[in-house]
């Protein structure tokens, strides 16, 4: 499942929420410690994690 990055707009906490894509969809994320609802979602880099045999 996919990890989201957050920033709360009242206290400035960033916070990670593991969640399918349908979920992400449906439902804005609380923040962790003010239980604020008023969060943006911050775009980080993708990356895969692979294993490579040689």
């Amino acid at each position: 499942m996919p990890t989201y990055e957050y920033e709360c707009g009242n206290c400035h906490k960033q916070f990670s929420v593991i969640r399918s894509i349908s979920e992400h969809d449906r439902k804005q994320p609380t923040c962790p410690k003010c239980k604020s609802r008023k969060v943006t979602q911050i775009l980080t880099p993708f990356y895969a994690k692979t294993v490579k045999k040689s």
